[in-house]
């Protein structure tokens, strides 16, 4: 019986290398997975569509730095929409997760986690009904799995923030939009009659995502999109925005970087900070103007009752 036990032991241990290994190598990935509004994908146009109704193609992508939400149908974006995301201690996840629910007034589980064994008002594991003024996620959740969720903004305050546990926010809004998109598309069995119920009142409704959506969430600072390059701050503090990065991300757009010194990369870079992001086309970086031609702009803009994320000049010609 010993021997047995001994002989388990470097098996055991071989496995769990492997593990590790293998978890290191789906971080590496995830942490270069680009974009999917970047050029390199999207091939310089992003194609937009109204959505379809019982087109069960969609998918949602989220990119991190940039605070953005896209809803995707047969490749195509449906809609994007401005989100707040985890706090630096409670970091939304990067990589590949799945929505598998929707869910009108949920409750909400306290996870075991720091933040809730130190509250005086919450439990692990206690179950708190969508009527108990405690439950923080308002009136609609979509699971990600893992404790992960997409849910309700406390307000627009949120909306290009760190500001959660490690989950997603939106505007209830936002949010209402986004889950009667996902119920149009998969066709799923709940009613507008029972939606508008839901929405007026506490009881739950729930719809089940068979199969489940997939969702994609990246941390990408540095996005060229339709010829713009977007930078945004490194809120996560992951060491993104670097020269050599930058230098690089330049180079696989087709730019040649010869000219360009660190220093100048540099200061492009620093003009991305708080809440705002550096633009600038890559036409302008061409011309030796990545400075000059380049605009600092809100990370997120939006106006309560707009759908809109795009970001103007003072002239009002759109960049982004």
């Amino acid at each position: 019986m010993r021997k047995n036990i001994f002989l388990t032991v470097p098996m055991l241990l071989l496995a769990l290398c492997l593990c590790e290994k293998a978890f290191g190598q789906t971080y590496a990935l995830n942490a270069k997975r680009q974009s999917a509004r970047s050029d390199k994908l999207t091939g310089g146009k992003i194609e937009k569509a109204p959505l379809a109704a019982g087109e069960s193609d969609i998918k949602i992508t989220v990119n991190v730095p940039a605070f953005q939400l896209t809803l995707w149908q047969s490749g195509k974006e449906v809609k994007t929409y401005p989100i707040g995301v985890g706090m630096k201690d409670f970091p939304l996840y990067i990589g590949l997760r799945e929505a598998s629910e929707v869910i009108w007034n949920p409750n909400w589980i306290p996870p075991p986690s720091e933040w809730v064994t130190e509250s005086k008002t919450v439990k692990a594991g206690e179950i708190i009904k969508p009527t108990d003024p405690r439950n923080p996620l308002g009136k609609l959740k979509i699971p990600l799995g893992g404790g992960y969720l997409i849910h309700q903004a406390k307000g627009v305050g949120d909306l290009g923030s760190l500001v959660s546990h490690g989950c997603v926010r939106m505007l209830k809004t936002d949010l209402y939009d986004l889950a009667e998109k996902i119920v149009a598309a998969r066709s799923l069995p709940v009613t507008a009659k029972q939606i508008t119920r839901a929405k007026a009142t506490k009881e739950t409704l729930a719809a089940e995502l068979d199969p489940p959506v997939p969702v994609e969430i990246t941390y990408d600072t540095q996005v060229v999109e339709a010829g713009r390059l977007h930078i945004y701050p490194d809120v996560y503090e992951r060491n993104t925005n670097t020269a050599k990065i930058l230098r690089e991300e330049l180079e696989s757009s087709g730019i040649k970087t010869a000219k360009l010194t660190d220093k100048a990369l540099e200061r492009m870079m620093a003009r991305a900070a708080a809440k705002k992001q550096f633009v600038v086309s890559l036409v302008s970086i061409k011309a030796g103007r990545e400075l000059s031609g380049g605009r600092i702009l809100p990370v997120v803009t939006r106006t309560v009752g707009q759908n809109t994320t795009r970001a103007t000049t003072r002239r009002g010609r759109t960049l982004r």
